[in-house]
């Protein structure tokens, strides 16, 4: 008779080859003894152990299991298991938002005096976290275009220890050549961590384009229901056990309960991001012939500058777009307050789509010189697309349209 250990690892082995729909589904669920089908939510904050010995071979790290929900909790780790399957990665960490990601990754990975090389183009909390907050322990940035290779090299000195980058950017839908920046980072020892929000692991997978680290906000897509907050971080477990003892000492942690709400988006991911992608370009496309609109940034239209790339190292282009509109920030908010049917919020990644206007709310905190070197001007306006009917989508932007 085949023993538990057998079975979980053949299982292991026939999860390890299967695509990335099953493994979304699958990967990481390790059944209790009261042998439910779907993943249990474990709401405690400690554990018992079964001698003063196991604990203490517990806290120590000598023994294997749970010990504090801090850093320890079934449901968080099945959910850490599974989008470290779907990324490629020998680690994952849970954090309690996609800004604690960053945050642990930095804090546990840099120290006082280390340099990291960042994209202009990166969400306007990103930005201050670097400037205000990481700068405050010594840590210093260098904000570069996103899309010259001249910059990112002019950048790095002899202290870069990090480039970090999101691609697609945000909200301008540029595109970072990941190989080519892995490379580079590579050839000066330094880690490449990329922000795969916008993409999520069903359209593109940095890791094996040569990054080092992988970051997400799993409020997004990974939810895709706008109901929790959430973060996560994945790579190579040598890097990831030390982010595991920040978050352990720190306590940025996920919940159990939002675990297993991302647990549920993630068995739908691929499904929802080819239909977010779908609806996107067809708006795109649309919105490109109105008179109203002065310019739409998206990725998968043709004459966008790296629709080739995007292309070659995505499998779709996502489902955020950005346009501007003719005239000033008055004539994007007539757009914005017209609409009738989208969101006027600033999360994205929903099945419903949302609407806002940058300069305002995502990029607000950062200075008019820092949003116009960013490309966020006063007439942007982003749109996440949604689920809903593509007809009924356009009909409401039209509303918009009108009233610019």
């Amino acid at each position: 008779m085949m023993t538990e250990e057998e079975y979980l690892a053949q299982r292991s082995a026939v999860l390890a080859a299967a695509a990335l729909d099953t493994r979304a589904v699958r990967s990481g669920q390790r059944r209790s003894a009261e042998g439910e089908h779907s993943e249990p939510i474990f709401t405690t904050s400690s554990y018992v152990f079964a001698s003063a010995a196991e604990a203490a071979a517990r806290f120590s790290g000598e023994q294997a299991g749970n010990v504090y929900s801090r850093y320890t909790n079934p449901t968080v780790r099945t959910f850490e298991e599974r989008i470290a399957a779907l990324e490629g990665a020998e680690m994952g960490v849970a954090t309690a938002s996609g800004m604690a990601a960053i945050l642990s990754t930095c804090m546990a990975l840099l120290k006082a005096g280390d340099h990291i090389v960042c994209s202009r183009s990166v969400f306007g909390t990103t930005t201050v976290l670097l400037t205000k907050f990481l700068a405050k322990v010594g840590i210093r940035t260098t904000f570069v275009d996103l899309v010259d290779p001249k910059a990112w090299q002019a950048a790095i000195c002899a202290d870069t220890r990090l480039l970090f980058l999101e691609t697609p950017s945000n909200p301008l839908s540029e595109i970072a050549d990941i190989r080519a920046l892995a490379d580079l980072a590579h050839q000066h020892n330094s880690l490449l961590v990329v922000d795969n929000c916008f993409c999520t692991p069903a359209l593109q997978l940095p890791l094996a384009l040569g990054a080092d680290i992988v970051v997400h906000s799993a409020t997004k897509y990974l939810d895709g229901q706008g109901r929790c907050v959430g973060g996560a971080v994945v790579g190579r477990r040598e890097h990831m056990d030390e982010v595991l003892g920040f978050i352990r000492t720190a306590g940025p942690s996920m919940s159990p309960f939002n675990a297993w709400v991302f647990l549920k988006g993630l068995e739908t991911l691929r499904l929802r991001m080819m239909a977010h992608s779908a609806s996107a370009l067809s708006l795109a496309q649309w919105l490109q012939d109105q008179p109203n609109i002065a310019k739409v940034y998206y990725s998968g239209l043709e004459d966008h500058p790296q629709h080739a790339l995007a292309a070659a190292q995505q499998k779709a282009f996502g489902g955020v777009m950005a346009f501007e509109v003719r005239g000033d920030m008055a004539a994007a908010w007539r757009f914005i307050d017209a609409t009738r049917l989208v969101s006027i919020t600033a999360n994205l990644g929903d099945a419903k789509t949302t609407i806002v206007h940058p300069a305002t709310t995502t990029h607000g905190r950062l200075s008019p010189e820092q949003r116009a070197e960013a490309g966020i001007s006063d007439s942007l306006i982003r749109v996440a697309v949604g689920l809903e009917d593509i007809d009924d989508l356009r009909a409401d932007l039209q509303r918009g349209l009108d009233a610019v």
